[in-house]
């Protein structure tokens, strides 16, 4: 029971994580019908951004509060990031809007690369030791079941920034205005919608989330490197396909389910193999429920996109 508890808050921990990207993925693909493939790589660039401010405002003025400067480094990260994707969406996907399916899906995938290739050149190849300003000794919440204030501030921000960004899609006029130019992006514009704001606006609040998420990679795992965003960018499209595309409460569901099968099958797929296996292979477990979940519910758990509920 303890390894099961235990495995349900290291589940808790990723799954929210991945919600916080997918939400990105599922934001984009609601008002576009696009999937943005460089949306990990963003969430690599926020990640060293944050490393290389952090490093430079310990060096610079030392002293601060070890959460002053985590602050700092968010704070540099997000507008970074938050450009990068205004900048993609402007150059790489504006043009391509009337395009064949297939055209801006080629263009994501190129995007993608070239932020790799980018990030490689300007921070090298090698593995970054990201500093740890929040503390990672474990803390036993339940007898025998342990979770490090990281892994606390990770599942606080996260439910947060999902509460905040549904309040601001169905509370808000912006949020009406991102709703009903998903719904249909001419009949928007005629009744006064600057849909291309919209848009911009669309990639600009995914590429801050991603910003926060890979700090929080970062955080966790102590490294930040060139190649970090790819597979927690791939486990959560894999969670927003899971939820249901386009749908902002399907992405959270999604994400948090995956992380949960992930981390329950590694802590159970030495014994469930008969040693065969071990927690190396815990991806296994989020493809395979994918697969059954496509398979048998195409639409993903909870069905439609955004736009067909606006």
């Amino acid at each position: 029971m303890q390894t099961l508890l235990q495995q349900i808050i290291n589940g808790l921990v990723v799954g929210s994580v991945y919600a916080v990207v997918a939400l990105g993925y599922t934001m984009v693909y609601g008002i576009l019908g696009l999937i943005n493939f460089a949306h990990g790589d963003v969430l690599m660039v926020g990640a060293l951004v944050a490393y290389t401010a952090i490093t430079f405002f310990q060096a610079a003025i030392p002293g601060l509060s070890p959460i002053v400067y985590f602050a700092l480094g968010l704070m540099v990260a997000m507008p970074a990031c938050m450009a990068i994707g205004y900048t993609i969406e402007r150059t790489a996907y504006r043009r391509l809007r009337n395009a064949p399916r297939l055209a801006p899906l080629i263009t994501a995938i190129g995007v993608s690369f070239l932020l790799q290739t980018l990030a490689m050149i300007i921070w090298g190849r090698n593995y970054h030791s990201f500093p740890q300003l929040i503390q990672t000794a474990p803390i036993e919440v339940v007898t025998g079941v342990f979770m490090t204030p990281v892994q606390m501030t990770t599942v606080g921000l996260s439910a947060a920034m999902m509460v905040g960004l549904v309040l601001l899609v169905t509370r808000t006029n912006m949020g009406r205005a991102m709703r009903a130019t998903a719904e249909n992006h001419r009949v928007a514009s005629l009744m006064g919608v600057d849909t291309n704001g919209i848009i911009a606006l669309t990639f600009i609040i995914g590429s801050a989330l991603a910003a926060v998420a890979g700090v929080m990679i970062a955080s966790n795992y102590g490294v930040a490197h060139y190649s970090m965003g790819f597979m927690p960018g791939l486990k959560a499209f894999t969670a927003a396909v899971l939820g249901g595309i386009g749908n902002l409460a399907g992405a959270m569901v999604g994400g948090i389910v995956l992380g949960l099968v992930e981390a329950i099958g590694a802590g159970y797929i030495e014994t469930w193999s008969g040693g065969w296996l071990n927690s190396s292979y815990q991806d296994i477990f989020a493809f395979i429920i994918l697969g059954i979940v496509l398979i048998f519910r195409p639409t993903g758990l909870l069905g439609e996109r955004v736009a067909d509920r606006a």
